[in-house]
C-alpha cells in the first residue's frame, strides 16, 4: 500500500464548514480536494455531536411530556379552585 497523503486539520475544519455552511456537497468537496467521499462522510460523522445513548433521550423526552401534562392539570384545577372560592366568598 502506498502512502496517503495527511489532510490538516485546517483543510479538514475549511472543509466540513464549506459543507456545512455554503451548502457544498461532500461529493464536490471530496473531487475539489483529491479525496474520496467517504473520507469526507467519515469526517462528518466523527465531528457531529450526538447524545450519548438515544433511549435515554427518548425517556427524557417522554418524562417531559408527563410533567408538562401534570402541571396542566395542576394548574387547571388551581384555576377551578379560585372559581369555586370566589363564587362563595361573602
Amino acid at each position: 500500500m502506498g502512502n496517503r497523503p495527511r489532510i490538516s486539520a485546517e483543510i479538514k475544519q475549511q472543509i466540513l464548514h464549506r459543507i456545512r455552511s455554503e451548502g457544498v456537497t461532500a461529493t464536490q468537496a471530496a473531487k475539489e480536494h483529491g479525496i474520496s467521499t467517504p473520507t469526507v462522510y467519515a469526517w462528518l460523522r466523527r465531528s457531529t455531536v450526538l447524545p450519548s445513548n438515544i433511549l435515554q433521550l427518548n425517556k427524557l423526552r417522554r418524562e417531559n411530556d408527563e410533567l408538562k401534562r401534570l402541571l396542566g392539570q395542576a394548574m387547571l384545577m388551581n384555576e377551578r379552585s379560585k372559581k369555586n372560592q370566589s363564587r362563595y366568598a361573602i
